[in-house]
Order: structure tokens, then sequence, then C-alpha cells
């Protein structure tokens, strides 16, 4: 047996008559949100850069969806044999240009031909912007429907004009504002959201990496504001505006000159 088929019939022990009560109190639906922890740690690892992290981090999400499968086959759907049977047969369907003996096709491997057929495949009546899935984090969920829609000609020629429509978007931001309506105030700062992450698109930026180095630059500056603030006996919650501008400005500088340290 491979150590897959080890990790297969584990699974299976865990879930039967004298296997583990957790394991065996699962279902899909509470799997969830464990999926998607260990899929943000496995991110988390990449980024890391540190092999064995990425490797631990790839064996729990392997775990999670060996479960998943398990809990299938018991309800008698399908098997872990039948997902891996299904993911083969897209990826050769998906890929003619290799498998396909004599197959010619122009710009086989760009992302353009990839959607060509995978538009082949989906049913009469469908969206192009079917396949986004709703439970995505809002802010790459906002970069793929642009993709999509671009990928059909619905898009601004070039980032310029996605750069108008955030001013234009603010702008309305602003009314909402002066106006006070909350709903309509929730509404223009969703649709400043959009244009922004329309402009990370059209810049060839991804709005949410971007977001998470904003956010952890913000962070190590925040973390070296409130050591130096507890260095000095004087914690940031004992001082006002100015003096915390005035740290905010000098942990900025002190990280400038040390990048290494994670701000």
């Amino acid at each position: 047996m491979s150590a897959l088929d080890d990790l297969v019939s584990l699974v299976a022990t865990l879930r039967g008559p004298a296997g583990c009560p957790w394991d065996r109190a699962q279902t899909p639906a509470t799997m969830r949100p464990y999926l998607l922890e260990e899929a943000y740690e496995v991110v988390e690892a990449i980024d890391g850069g540190e092999p064995g992290a990425l490797q631990a981090e790839l064996g729990d999400l392997l775990f999670q969806i060996v479960l998943i499968a398990q809990m299938a086959q018991e309800a008698g759907r399908f098997s872990i044999q039948d997902v891996a049977l299904g993911i083969h047969h897209k990826m050769v369907r998906r890929h003619p240009h290799v498998f396909v003996p004599g197959h010619v096709e122009a710009d086989a491997g760009s992302v353009s031909a990839w959607e060509a057929r995978k538009a082949m495949e989906r049913p009469a009546g469908s969206s192009a912007l079917d396949g986004v899935p709703n439970a995505l984090p809002a802010l790459i969920r906002a970069h793929r429907v642009g993709e999509k829609a671009a990928r059909v000609g619905f898009d601004w020629p070039d980032a310029g004009g996605v750069r108008e429509k955030v001013d234009e978007e603010l702008g309305e931001l602003d009314a909402a504002l002066a106006g006070g309506d909350p709903a309509e105030i929730v509404d223009e700062y969703g649709d400043a959201l959009l244009a922004l992450a329309n402009l990370g698109r059209a810049l060839g930026l991804s709005p949410e990496d971007a977001l998470r180095g904003a956010s952890a630059k913000f962070e190590g500056r925040f973390r070296l504001m409130e050591a130096l603030a507890e260095a000095r006996g004087a914690p940031l919650q004992t001082l006002d505006a100015e003096a915390l501008d005035a740290l905010w400005r000098e942990a900025k500088a002190l990280s400038a000159a040390t990048p290494n340290k994670g701000a």
C-alpha cells in the first residue's frame, strides 16, 4: 500500500465503530471552518518559505479532504478514488495540448485558452461569472469576478480608466457620508472597495496580497510603537493623540531602517 492508501485506511478507522468520537461526529458542514483554516495555514506556510512547515500544513489539509471524502463514501455518494479520478480526467481534458497527440492550439498554455476550454464545459444558459465561490473572502472574490467579466470584454481599456472610477466612487462615498443615510454609506463604501480591487487587477497586482502586506506592515509598526512606549514607562493608552502620532512616526522611521524586522 502507498502512503496515501494508508491515510485513507487510517481515516476510515477513525470514522469506524471503534474510532475517535470527534471524527465520527463530524459532517461536511461541520468541517467547513477547519477546512478553511487549514487552507489558510497552507498559504501562510507558502509565504514563510519553510519547506518543512509547508509539508506539514499540506498534510493537515490533505487529512481534511480525505476525511470529507470518507463521509461521502459512507453516505454512498462517492469515494476518495472517485475524487482523484474526476480531477485526473478534468486535467487531461483541460490540457489537450499536452495529452492529445497532434493537438494544435494557439497560446495553448495561456489563461485565455484555459478559460475557453472551461467555457466549452459550461451548460447552456450559464454565466461567464459562474465558478467563483461565494465563500471566497470578499476581496479575492471581487478580483476573480472582475477577471471573469474582463475575459468577455467588459472592462476598462487601461488602468487609468479604473483609477478614474476609484475617484468617482470615493466622491459618491463622500456624498453618502454627507447625506448620513447608513444604507447608502455601506453601499458606496462597497463600491469604492470594488473599484480598488479592480484597480489592483488592472495594475497586475493581487489586492488580497497587497492588503495582507499592508496589514503586516501596520502590525509591525504598531507593535514597535507598543514596545517603545512600554520601554519609556508610558503605555499607548496613556498617551494623547499628538504623542501617539509622534510615536507612530518614530516607529515608521525605525522600521524603514530595519525592514527585516517585519515592519
